[in-house]
């Protein structure tokens, strides 16, 4: 069963947002008018990917550049090694949620 939660900052395009959903702390990129949610704390260091810079499909982290391809979570360069995890964007009339069935 689909289990959804609203996401309620939207971001500009080219631009990163924490969001809080069901009680989830996510960082949600605008990549040409197309979302991607992802988890928001770096699998290297901890920091929030939130507050890093956002290159095209790539996220680079703040604290020691490390970079994750925003669509699968995957790791691209840096120190990184461990993938993020990455939820599904769900388009309900004006509102976009983010899909948390696999908790």
């Amino acid at each position: 069963m689909q289990r959804t939660a609203p996401i309620d900052v939207k971001p500009d395009p080219g631009q990163l947002v924490a969001v809080i959903a069901a009680e989830h702390k996510l960082a949600v990129a605008n990549v040409d008018g197309t979302y991607f949610a992802f988890q928001d704390t770096c699998t290297h260091e901890e920091c929030s990917l939130s507050e890093g810079e956002l290159e095209e499909y790539a996220v680079i982290c703040y604290c020691h550049g490390g970079v994750f391809d925003v669509r699968t979570g995957e790791p691209i360069d840096g120190p990184v090694y461990l993938p993020l995890r990455t939820f599904r964007i769900v388009q309900l009339g004006d509102e976009i949620h983010v899909d948390l069935s696999e908790d």
